[in-house]
């Protein structure tokens, strides 16, 4: 719908260079008490940017619509009995708001003044123009007159108008495009068979009941805010079909459920259901000739994942869900929240589904920077909303044990902590984090890092893990873990230290497997025995016959900014194979960020959490895949483009929908297409200055592309190349390479920009950029030939330490930096030079790398 709107703008933009529009001048006796009432009363009120206005007569009038939409920002500019004329007459009054939206519905009185269709359009396209001329960046809805009825008996000289109706609507839908509104037609939800208003929605054959109100907002949530036609549901369903009709929420007063798996998931609902305004009872029988929604633990096929496999079909009477576990119901109200997406009506469909890998889990180090149990529980709620089953809690680090232990009491001693000091997890805590992830169908697996990454043992115990001291200390805080919880798998560790004691591993495992517990340990790591399960986490690590894996090989959100955590873990090929089986079950992203946070909301902030989970989720779920450790997706016309493009439309859905009080930094980037020029030599100069520099033309810059790339990281060349892909294929040292896109604005406007050239891994000591400078390789943006200059830097001139927290290195945690946009197209142009291509230090990797991207 964003799209369309821009064409919009280029059909209307010409029109009014040329000549002011300006509104008829009505004599106020014209209009009547009620009409001066409401206009002086909408006088009053406050007015914002964010509103949503609802303009027209009683029709409109008659809704609370904040109240129907629980949304502030939506309003009512109804007035019964009112016009166009009317409209034309109060419109200064709605454009001076400088609305985001405007939804009018007009015309039926007209009509039943027997003026002609045309002249009613010519004033709502009237109306219209003046919009676009005074606040060009409000949209604008011409919903259609809606069908009348003479069955009642009543507004004789507006339910005869059916044919003008027809004609009205007929004309608001041929001048849409080229006036510069979007159509929607309303008429044919409302009609019955013989194209009259529905009995159902009316009382009067001209106004809404409430059932009419509700298919209203139904029709219009999409145009509200900004969302595809048809509900996303992500993951993606395996089998999904859309029929004709919808079940009414809120004519439904029974969820049926009769035996306790059923019951469990159906208080579920009901609960969610309640916190819409819609309160139900939950029965062990149909209701008679009444709407109900059907909760049944019955055979559903699935080629795989059985267990979680679920089917859900809404019909105008029914909502029937099906599956053979308790956690198969679970997957599906999850799908029925997404359908469920305006709270009022569900699309009738039919929906059949089941995972592709069966282990789908998200990790979070809680040694490194403490989290609390409220925040690690919304991470956890967003998991389960997103079906992922497994949360990795990575308990212990050389910073800081976070687990209580009575075996060892001085692990938990603030003085033994270097960062969040005295902060641990109780028993008690872990269990109720246990026990919310088990209501959610979520298994938590905690992680002691042995013998590495142990530091903090050593402090407290004052030994080294390895040694025999040391070994039996591990082995009581093994068993001390398994003694206060009841889960099925223990994360060991095991990676990235010397191992001295060739025993130290085999005995681990053989403590926790003695427990009737499964084993999983980092690979590459210290050498396990057969039987654990291998978590991959380096990418030239495979998966090795006899062994169990778990992926997690570029798939640490610590090192992707937003963008190409998207873009990545999208392409991902989840264990290298497209579907899993016994010895490829799954997947687990993971979060390390090794820099201490100020504060905890920094670790959401600062990573693409959000991102990452939802699209990990749509990866492990739907299985398949492209390319493991890709940066792009593909150029237009391709399949990887084509899967991408439908992908994000339903992630920016979920966006838009459930996390606009969350930290979730996303635009779309699909249709964000650079024109790349060069290479060209500076030998080792980064300061060279070369042709396109000169150059402000658009036209002129693309003229001298021989490269089209496409997203909102472009990547020159990946920091671990030749592993990870780039967008250039075959990147040379010493080189320097434009860039050149252009935008359109519908007015002249101070736009947001993310720009960034070095995205500062979470996990690294990199330094922020030189004081006026975007990164220390002389990269430089320039927008309609004016140099876009960097922000001040808080840290610029400090060579940090893990100690030291980020603060504004990164495009997507600091203040966009803002530009004047002109009316029309823009051109941008980026140059992104490199010297070679070795670090200096490997705390500092050459990311040779850009963003500029406008905020929506």
């Amino acid at each position: 719908m964003k799209n369309s709107f821009c064409l919009f703008c280029l059909c209307w933009f010409s029109l009014l260079a040329s000549a002011q529009i300006r509104l008829p001048d009505y004599p106020d006796s014209l209009f009547n008490t009620y009409y001066w009432q409401r206009v002086t009363h909408f006088r009053t009120l406050p007015r914002s940017k964010e509103d949503i206005l609802f303009v027209g007569n009683s029709i409109t009038d008659g809704s609370g619509w904040g109240e129907l939409f629980n949304d502030l920002h939506v309003k009512n500019r109804g007035i019964s009995g009112d016009y166009t004329a009317g409209v034309l007459n109060r419109l200064k009054d709605i454009t001076d708001g400088r609305p985001a939206k405007i939804f009018l519905m007009i015309g039926v009185n007209d009509l039943s003044r027997n003026t002609a269709p045309d002249s009613i359009v010519k004033n709502i396209c009237l109306a219209v123009s003046y919009i676009r001329q005074e606040t060009p960046s409000t949209k604008v809805y011409v919903q259609s007159i809606l069908p009348v009825n003479a069955v009642f008996g009543k507004f004789g000289g507006h339910t005869k108008k059916k044919n003008e109706i027809l004609e009205a609507n007929r004309l608001l839908q041929e001048k849409a495009m080229a006036t510069g509104f979007v159509f929607i037609d309303m008429y044919t939800a409302f009609s019955d068979l013989n194209g009259a208003l529905d009995t159902k929605l009316t009382n009067d054959g001209l106004h809404l009941k409430g059932s009419g109100y509700e298919l209203w907002k139904h029709i219009v949530y999409p145009y509200v805010y900004d969302l595809q036609q048809q509900p996303s549901v992500l993951p993606a369903p395996k089998e999904l079909s859309w029929q004709q009709g919808h079940f009414t929420l809120s004519e439904c007063r029974t969820i049926v459920a009769s035996d306790p798996a059923t019951i469990r998931q159906a208080v579920t609902l009901q609960n969610e259901l309640a916190e819409m305004g819609r309160i139900m009872t939950i029965e062990n029988k149909l209701p008679v000739d009444q709407p109900a929604i059907v909760l049944s633990a019955e055979k559903v096929e699935a080629p795989s994942g059985k267990d979680e496999a679920y089917r859900i079909d809404v019909k105008n009477d029914r909502i029937m869900i099906r599956a053979n576990t308790g956690h198969g119901l679970f997957n599906a109200l999850q799908s029925l929240h997404q359908l469920m997406r305006d709270g009022s009506m569900v699309d009738n469909c039919s929906l059949r589904d089941w995972p592709s890998f069966s282990f789908r889990g998200y990790m979070v180090d809680v040694g490194r920077n403490y989290q609390s149990i409220p925040l690690l529980k919304e991470q956890i709620s967003v998991m389960a909303r997103y079906k992922l089953n497994v949360f990795h809690l990575h308990l212990t680090e050389n910073v800081a044990w976070r687990l209580e232990s009575k075996v060892l009491p001085s692990l938990n001693n603030a003085a033994g902590m270097t960062r969040n000091a005295g902060e641990y997890y109780s028993f008690d805590e872990l269990n109720d984090l246990i026990r919310y992830c088990t209501d959610r169908f979520i298994t938590l697996i905690p992680e002691l890092d042995m013998p590495g990454h142990s530091e903090a043992f050593k402090r407290a115990a004052g030994v080294d893990m390895q040694s025999p001291e040391g070994m039996e200390l591990c082995r009581k805080l093994l068993n001390e873990l398994m003694d206060h919880t009841e889960l099925p798998y223990i994360h060991i560790g095991g990676d990235e230290v010397k191992i001295t004691n060739k025993q130290f591993l085999p005995e681990m495992y053989k403590v926790v497997a003695d427990r009737g517990k499964k084993v999983i340990a980092w690979s590459p790591g210290g050498e396990v025995p057969e039987g654990t399960i291998r978590q991959l986490w380096q990418g030239q690590v495979k998966p090795l016959p006899g062994f169990v894996s778990i992926d997690s090989r570029h798939l640490y959100l610590n090192h992707l900014d937003p963008y190409d955590a998207v873009t990545a873990i999208f392409s991902h090929v989840i264990d290298d194979v497209p579907e899993g089986d016994e010895q490829h079950p799954g997947a687990v992203l993971c979060l390390w960020p090794d820099r201490r946070v100020s504060r905890e909301e920094d670790i959401i902030r600062m990573n693409p959490v959000y991102p990452g989970i939802l699209t990990f989720a749509e990866r492990c779920w739907a299985g398949g895949g492209w390319k493991n450790y890709a940066s792009d997706f593909g150029s237009p016309g391709s399949a990887q483009y084509n899967a991408f493009s439908e992908f994000e439309h339903r992630f920016c859905d979920q966006q838009q929908q459930y996390f606009r009080d969350k930290s979730f930094f996303y635009t779309r980037q699909t249709e964000t297409e650079w024109s790349l020029i060069g290479p060209y030599n500076n030998k080792g100069d980064v300061t060279a200055v070369f042709g396109p520099e000169g150059i402000n033309q658009y036209d002129s810059l693309a003229a001298m592309s021989r490269l089209k790339v496409y997203g909102g990281t472009i990547w020159l060349r990946h920091f671990w190349s030749p592993m990870i892909g780039s967008h250039l294929k075959d990147p040379v040292e010493n080189s320097t390479w434009y860039a050149v896109r252009r935008i359109y604005s519908s007015t002249e406007k101070e736009t947001g920009f993310r720009i960034g050239f070095y995205n500062i891994s979470r996990s690294n000591t990199t330094p922020a950029p030189p004081q006026g400078a975007w990164d220390g390789r002389g990269s430089r943006v320039w927008i309609n030939g004016e140099s876009v200059q960097a922000p001040h830097w808080k840290r610029s001139g400090n060579l940090p330490g893990l100690e030291d927290p980020l603060t504004d290195e990164g495009y997507e945690y600091r203040d966009p930096v803002m530009v004047i946009l002109h009316k029309g197209w823009n051109t941008i142009l980026v140059k992104a030079p490199v010297a070679s291509f070795k670090a200096a230090n490997w705390n500092i990797p050459v990311k040779w790398m850009f963003t500029v991207m406008a905020d929506d």
